[in-house]
């Protein structure tokens, strides 16, 4: 398959330090970690938090209900994204990027939690349902489905009805070491994707050894 020209990666997540640390935030942390590995922006000055949160290379754009910071992967200029507007409302943020900067449903990728893998394990594809996530129903309403996905394992709970509480909840010390491997392994495979295209990205992040199931 050919090169693919992302324009926008968008981490999905929800504002504000109560949510920082929680599973359904991995869509942050992922675009948290490609920023500061390229070195994306000026740095804004520190900003304080109970995490203790390190130089804010994201700024905040308003008019789009979003934090924003443009930097080049493999030689190509991409903005990552972090909407503010709380999970289910993501879809109206990402469509006013989108169309301000003229990027097309096929230029953007979506990194995002997902219950039905374990944490350790992450999969990239093109288009597809929503599979019960939210943000990711509200963004297919507004752009269409044909996006990609970066579906970041975090493990469904031990009791049913309990998922709400699961995703909102932080994981354990084991669990986000394997989350934040798999984010880190995640990272190494835009470049792959964007030069090498989708079948080598794929084959790349989808090799990896999965965590042994307790």
């Amino acid at each position: 398959m050919p090169a693919v020209p992302l324009k926008l990666i968008v981490g999905l997540g929800n504002p504000g330090d109560d949510y920082e640390r929680t599973r359904h935030n991995i869509g942050f942390w992922f675009v948290d970690e490609l920023a500061r590995r390229q070195g994306g922006g000026e740095r804004a000055p520190v900003r304080s938090s109970r995490t203790a949160r390190l130089l804010d290379l994201f700024r905040s754009e308003p008019r789009h209900q979003a934090e924003l910071v443009r930097i080049h992967i493999a030689d190509q200029e991409v903005w990552l994204m972090k909407p503010q507007s709380y999970m289910n409302r993501s879809g109206g943020p990402v469509a006013s990027v989108a169309h301000f900067y003229k990027v097309s449903a096929g230029e953007i990728l979506v990194a995002y939690d997902e219950l039905d893998f374990p944490p350790g394990v992450a999969r990239l594809k093109l288009g597809g349902g929503a599979a019960g996530h939210n943000g990711v129903r509200d963004i297919a309403a507004h752009i269409g489905s044909e996006f990609w996905r970066l579906r970041i394992g975090i493990g469904r709970p031990n009791a049913r009805g309990q998922g709400s509480d699961h995703v909102l909840g932080r994981a354990s010390g084991e669990d986000e070491r394997l989350i934040r491997d798999t984010i880190a392994a995640a990272a190494d495979t835009i470049p792959v994707l964007m030069q090498e295209g989708a079948q080598k990205a794929m084959n790349f992040l989808h090799s990896r050894d999965a965590p042994p199931q307790s």
